[in-house]
């Protein structure tokens, strides 16, 4: 994974410590879908991004932001994702986010399929390369 931000993963989980293991399982798991991720860090939204380049809007497609209960696993053009599972919430034009409160809620079924296809949706509109197991 590279870096491509004004702040560092350590800066959002510094700023959400009850959260540290679950935000430290979402990472791998975006880094187990796409390894050569661009990671993004803002601590001034207390966000972690990730995508294909170091744009937020245009070249990430997903987020990590810690609430006081939960961390949101939020995807940029989530309207647009296949969700057979129903485990995206939200009423924006485009944001959708699942609630994660325990690093074993990373397990639920579809959710590791959601992350893929918003990966592969930004690919393909960006002309990225393939990448991904």
């Amino acid at each position: 994974m590279k870096s491509g931000g004004q702040g560092r993963f350590e800066d959002i989980v510094a700023l959400a410590p009850q959260h540290e293991a679950l935000l430290r399982v979402i990472r791998s798991l975006v880094e187990a879908v796409h390894p050569e991720a661009v990671e993004m860090a803002s601590p001034g939204e207390k966000a972690v991004y990730w995508g294909w380049g170091g744009a937020k809007m245009s070249e990430a497609y997903a987020y990590a932001i810690p609430h006081k209960a939960h961390v949101n696993l939020g995807f940029f053009r989530g309207t647009s994702l296949p969700d057979p599972e129903g485990l995206l919430e939200g009423t924006g034009k485009a944001l959708r986010h699942v609630k994660l409160r325990q690093p074993g809620d990373l397990d639920r079924p579809g959710l590791r399929a959601l992350l893929e296809a918003a990966r592969d949706e930004r690919r393909d509109a960006l002309g990225a390369g393939r990448t991904g197991p």
